[in-house]
């Protein structure tokens, strides 16, 4: 059988160039049309210390990062293991690791079986002898992978001079002697390698974009000008995007001393007038509580863009979990309305965040904007020509409106004219108290009563217009299961997986967590013998939330939730799905 899906992990120290690897094999493939999944995994130091990065290559569709390593590249054992039980290799991996490290190696530490394959490479001499640097042996590797497993080895050697090219001629010349020495020494091993080579017709260059970067390309395309955030791991990389692009299109950002400060600039700018918003993680979010508060009382548009890490409090810095969900949805004092997304891939990110600032601008409302770093992070290929999306702009109130203007007219839809600076008749008055139609502050009873009603309003008719729901598997399967966000990805696999061996399995999986789409989930859940719930939360957050509005199937209803510090596997899935499937005719709860 034809390699037509590669996985490739490369770990190291920090300067040993094991990210840009990683990139640069990420480039070469999506440039010859493959599919294209990157993860990286870095410490939680500042600089230096264990870096990784790990590389799905596929001819065919890919849809999450592979459950196991096809090949493992390692230049120091001791970096490695900081990555146990992150990193899995096949049983039969090939495993390249650095000839002059001796460090003594458990294969049951990698998952490696008894034919698996070890090979011992002088990565640091070939490095020196070759470029005349040690600080090579990244490139040397290329040379050698892209000869011994097939990947594109000239897009690869024109990355490696694009690469180089702002450097003295001789920096160039070396690397690219490096990158010839990897691919000669690669034609001298001895052990047969050709059925681990990747087999594939070269097609049209895809775009490859993380989810960062295709978050902040959409909130340019929704007309976003001003950018106010601290940065954040692992969310900074929207700031860094932003502060170079938006200055373009006439946007202006600015990084502020913290994130109280960012909330308080944005909800500035969008009472100016101007499509704003912040990106942050976690504890971030928990500063900008209070200001949602006041975006939501002042009926100010504002998108946030969270990208959860691990938690709480500092957390794992730079690993994934799902466990923003309650701060995101309930996070406020006093009621408070706003809306909650949840992307469920890099292409996602795009269209959620034009979706956020839609709502936003039409509702005029907080959304949040609930990624995790597995996607924020991760780097996947696409399609240019699926970066469109209807995009809603600020109306200005008809003139009738402006007079004796009302900006919290009560209405039907709960949405009011709104105003901005220099609107003659439009001039208002506002801020955290609560107010009369006018604006006009008040604590009476009876008018807070009728502008909480107006404010929840708003949430029935955003459920009814924007209630984008992805739906796997067959409509009348005997397993459903519900996840959100990255979990997306995985369970896709597995259920495809399972439908193609005749298990009838089905998936919901909804990008519009707050107001849920209850309707469209009772729907799903017509049919199904037995229901799981997945999530990447210790303390099930999904589930309890759900719990809140729904009446899940009594003893029929399980329940996957682990911590997050690791991504879901599709195997994790699929052993989940092969526990409740024999379970179609009883009644009983599992807790995984």
């Amino acid at each position: 059988m034809p390699k037509r899906d590669l996985t490739l992990a490369m770990v190291g120290s920090g300067g040993d160039g094991v990210v840009t690897m990683g990139e640069m094999v990420a480039q070469a493939a999506a440039s010859q049309g493959l599919n294209v999944i990157k993860v990286e995994a870095y410490g939680p130091q500042i600089r230096g210390g264990e870096s990784s990065t790990t590389v799905r290559v596929s001819a065919d569709d890919i849809f999450a990062q592979a459950d196991e390593v096809d090949v493992l590249i390692v230049f120091s054992w001791k970096d490695f293991a900081r990555f146990k039980g992150e990193i899995t290799t096949a049983s039969n991996a090939i495993i390249l690791s650095e000839a002059k490290d001796e460090t003594e190696v458990d294969p049951a530490d990698l998952g490696a079986g008894p034919e698996a394959t070890w090979i011992k490479v002088p990565f640091i001499q070939l490095a020196q002898e070759s470029a005349g640097t040690t600080l090579a042996k990244n490139i040397v590797t290329l040379g050698l992978l892209s000869e011994l497993f097939g990947l594109p080895q000239e897009p690869l050697r024109r990355a490696i001079e694009k690469k180089f090219s702002k450097k003295k001629a001789e920096v160039l010349q070396a690397n690219i002697k490096g990158f010839t020495a990897g691919i000669e020494h690669a034609r001298g091993i001895e052990h047969d390698l050709s059925a681990w080579k990747l087999e594939y017709e070269p097609g049209e260059p895809r775009l490859l974009m993380s989810g960062n970067e295709a978050a902040a390309v959409g909130a340019i395309h929704a007309g976003c000008r001003f950018f106010a955030g601290y940065p954040i791991t692992p969310s900074s990389e929207v700031l860094h995007f932003l502060s170079q692009w938006l200055p373009r299109v006439g946007g202006s950002v600015i990084q502020t001393e913290d994130e109280l400060a960012a909330i308080g600039a944005v909800l500035g700018g969008s009472f100016a007038g101007v499509k704003s918003m912040t990106a942050t993680s976690g504890p971030g979010l928990a500063l900008m509580t209070e200001m949602m508060g006041l975006a939501s009382m002042a009926e100010l548009p504002a998108v946030i863009w969270d990208v959860q890490r691990g938690g709480p409090s500092t957390g794992l810095p730079t690993k994934s979990e799902q466990s923003d969900l309650w701060q995101a949805v309930f996070g406020s004092h006093g009621d408070a309305p706003r809306v909650v997304l949840a992307p469920a891939d890099v292409e996602d990110c795009f269209h959620a965040m034009t979706d956020a600032f839609n709502i936003a601008e039409e509702y005029q409302i907080p959304v949040i904007v609930l990624s995790d770093q597995n996607i924020a992070q991760r780097k996947e290929t696409l399609s240019m020509l699926t970066l469109d999306h209807e995009v809603q702009e600020r109306v200005k109130p008809a003139d009738e409106e402006l007079v004796d203007y009302k900006r919290y007219k009560d209405t039907p839809t709960g949405v009011s004219p709104m105003t901005w600076p220099g609107i003659k008749g439009g001039e208002y008055q506002t801020n955290g108290l609560e107010h009369d139609e006018y604006g006009r502050p008040t604590s009476m009873f009876l008018i807070h009563e009728k502008m909480n009603a107006k404010r929840y309003r708003k949430l029935r008719p955003i459920r009814d217009e924007f209630h984008f729901i992805r739906r796997y598997g067959p409509d009348d399967a005997d397993v459903g299961i519900l996840c959100w966000g990255s979990s997306k990805g995985p369970v896709k696999e597995a259920i495809l997986n399972a439908n193609a061996r005749g298990e009838k399995v089905a998936a919901f999986v909804p990008q519009v967590l707050y107001p849920f789409p209850k309707h469209e989930f009772e729907e799903f859940l017509k049919g199904i013998k037995e229901f799981i719930v997945m999530e990447l939360s210790f303390s099930a957050q999904f589930y309890k939330y759900l719990r809140t509005f729904l009446e899940l199937p009594d003893g029929h209803t399980h329940i996957f939730k682990r911590s997050g510090g690791k991504n879901l596997t599709v195997t994790e899935v699929e052993e989940i799905i092969a526990q409740v499937l024999p379970m179609a005719d009883t009644k009983r709860e599992v807790m995984v």
